[in-house]
């Protein structure tokens, strides 16, 4: 019988700006105590399932990196190795990041910004290369080629920086029959669902993944499903 491997799936708890319903994507906000809260219940959801849980990986924003960390701390006798990864960042939501959802759709019109939202190959506009706010302005990026950090990005985009991480990274790792945590935002999450269970464009867009909810694969060494579900109550 082939070595089963679990994967966990973890959108990082509330941030600021998820709870001001701002465009967030690389800029590095905290949690909220909300989000903190949740990453505390997700750990102890993960814990009393009894996963012998081998590697983390985050993404290199702060709010990853805080829930990671918080829900570790619910293991016991656990020393899980967590692994940075800016590939998992937040898509790049380009000249929107920072203003108010509402806002931003009273001033471009519900279309518009819905499609920039929710289509999986179009971006929002992008953010000038000059501007401060740019990743390549950022010392969090510094090691990164310039070339690769993104003005803005659509989902089809997120998927194709993400990918190459599941292939040199995370996969090797569950073929070897590791049980690996991912706890990274809700478009780079929307990526790695979409290429583990093969979903089309069209129904990609359609996946909300909440803060804070546990999602677990189970995987063969062959990436084959054998299983998957949420932890905790199903109807929330």
């Amino acid at each position: 019988m082939p070595k089963k491997s679990i994967l966990v799936l973890l959108r990082h708890g509330q941030s600021q700006w998820n709870l001001e319903n701002r465009f967030t994507g690389w800029t590095n906000v905290d949690l909220t105590q909300k989000g903190c809260q949740e990453a505390e219940r997700a750990g102890r959801l993960i814990s009393k399932c009894g996963f012998n849980i081998d590697i983390a990986f985050v993404s290199l924003l702060k709010r990853s990196i805080k829930t990671c960390k918080i829900c570790l701390n619910q293991f016991s006798n656990q020393k899980v190795k967590v692994n940075q990864d800016w590939r998992l960042n937040e898509r790049h939501y380009g000249d929107l990041q920072g203003l108010n959802k509402a806002e931003t759709a009273q001033k471009f019109g519900e279309e518009q910004v819905l499609q920039w939202r929710r289509s999986f190959d179009v971006a929002p506009p992008k953010i000038d290369e000059q501007d401060p706010r740019h990743p390549s302005k950022d010392p969090l990026y510094d090691e990164i080629d310039k070339k690769l950090l993104p003005s803005s990005e659509s989902l089809k985009d997120t998927m194709q920086r993400v990918s190459p991480f599941l292939d040199e990274h995370l996969f090797p790792q569950i073929k070897q029959g590791k049980d690996c945590l991912v706890v990274a935002h809700g478009n780079s999450l929307r990526a790695i669902f979409k290429i583990i269970k093969n979903i089309s464009d069209e129904n990609i867009i359609k996946l909300n993944i909440p803060t804070g909810e546990p999602y677990v694969f189970e995987l063969d060494n062959k990436l084959k499903i054998l299983g998957d579900y949420y932890l905790g109550e199903q109807k929330k």
